[in-house]
């Protein structure tokens, strides 16, 4: 155990800092900095572009399990692209077979596209379908969280701001009572953002772990 432990101390470090700091700046982008209006209560409503904490530690984890070098982070970024534009399709399509109340729209456009995202496998060996099917359960989540918008009418909001928020007809139905409420593009755009904001972080984790990493006795003495 302790051995283990030597191997992977200066990496766990560099990854708590990290997360800190990612964790900080995201939080903050979305409900202090980047924002539409003051909620009275100590936040602020996030703007429609806004960052999604959670997501990025997918992509992050998904770097190291692609193999943590320039390369993965090269197949998990293309496979995030991949697999955040397959649930795009759900949130287009879908309701375009069955809206409120009905899921089997919704259903039926997840499994075609899941069905697509395995079989491209076989266009390239820089496609890592792990990475595409996380990308795609955020977008996916992401979406109920923030109201379903299309497959609900106005489930992401008609209009981001406190006045909108506070009339049902144009709060949406995202979560808090419509603070979290927005349109399903910018749903799919901000949680593609922050795959890539996390995609980084796992190459800074590496890549700063490399640097700090002292070199073996043997080479030293060389």
């Amino acid at each position: 155990m302790v051995e283990r432990l030597k191997g992977v101390y200066l990496l766990a470090i560099v990854i708590a800092v990290l997360a800190f700091l990612y964790t900080e700046f995201t939080l903050n982008f979305t409900f202090h900095w980047v924002t539409d209006g003051d909620l009275g209560i100590g936040l602020e409503l996030p703007a429609n572009f806004h960052l999604i904490a959670p997501a990025g530690f997918v992509s992050w984890g998904f770097y190291f399990a692609a193999g943590g070098d320039l390369d993965a982070a090269k197949k998990v970024a293309l496979s995030s692209v991949a697999g955040s534009v397959a649930a795009l399709i759900v949130m287009a399509l879908g309701p375009e077979f069955a809206d409120n109340p009905d899921f089997w729209g919704v259903s039926l456009v997840v499994g075609l596209t899941a069905l697509a995202a395995v079989l491209a496998i076989a266009v390239t060996d820089w496609y890592f379908v792990p990475a595409a099917f996380g990308a795609y359960a955020s977008v996916i989540f992401w979406w109920f969280a923030t109201g379903l918008d299309k497959w609900a009418i106005d489930g992401g909001g008609v209009g981001n701001s406190i006045e909108a928020l506070g009339d049902p007809a144009t709060a949406g139905a995202g979560a808090f009572g419509g603070v979290l409420s927005t349109p399903y593009g910018w749903v799919w755009f901000n949680i593609l953002i922050t795959l890539f904001i996390g995609i980084l972080m796992g190459y800074l984790s590496s890549t700063i772990t490399a640097a700090i990493t002292p070199a073996p006795a043997e080479e030293a003495a060389a």
